[in-house]
């Protein structure tokens, strides 16, 4: 089993890859979504599915029914990220870690997260900071049979070149992501969106 992860400026994109990744065979319970909401743009707070990530369980059986992964969509903030929906195996994670860090002061949060999963630890700051600038990220854990086609979908998609995107941060000073940063507002990633649109 690998995991294969890629960073969407569009949440639309991402959702498209989402599409994709199942129409290849991979299983709704094995792919992640997460998404900024600073913007508000997602409203329902009351998720069965946030319900069942705030309890640690996990998601992937809300996710996984005929509605497909949207369905299971639910809301929740992240340290350093801020409000976030989200849905499947890796927003369960990641709700488990917030809730252990509020409970008992546990480490890792998102980065811990992604590790934990696989991600390389370099490319994990750059998903938890560009889900923070208001990104979407698509985590989908595969079989090695399918990881080739798998990769290929979500890197021929209109996802980020991670390298690049990492080479923008930190030509504005940044060094790694940090949890302890104020979260962006809806201005911030608005900001950030015409920064990109312009490039």
């Amino acid at each position: 089993m690998q995991t294969i992860t890629a960073l969407f400026d569009d949440y639309d994109d991402a959702a498209d890859a989402v599409g994709e990744l199942e129409s290849i065979g991979v299983p709704s319970s094995d792919i992640s979504i997460m998404a900024n909401n600073a913007r508000g743009w997602y409203r329902n707070t009351q998720s069965p599915a946030a319900e069942d990530a705030a309890s640690g369980a996990g998601i992937g059986a809300v996710v996984g029914g005929a509605g497909g992964l949207a369905t299971g969509l639910g809301a929740m903030a992240i340290p350093g990220v801020g409000p976030v929906v989200a849905a499947g195996w890796l927003a369960s994670t990641a709700a488990g870690a917030v809730a252990g860090a509020i409970v008992g002061g546990a480490a890792g949060g998102i980065i811990g997260s992604l590790t934990d999963a696989g991600v390389p630890e370099e490319d994990a700051h750059v998903y938890a900071e560009g889900v923070r600038r208001g990104g979407t990220l698509v985590t989908a854990r595969v079989e090695d049979d399918l990881a080739s086609e798998a990769r290929e979908v979500l890197h021929s998609s209109a996802s980020v070149n991670i390298a690049d995107r990492r080479g923008e941060y930190e030509a504005d000073g940044w060094a790694a992501f940090d949890p302890a940063a104020g979260d962006y507002s809806a201005e911030d990633v608005e900001r950030e969106a015409a920064r990109r649109r312009a490039t």
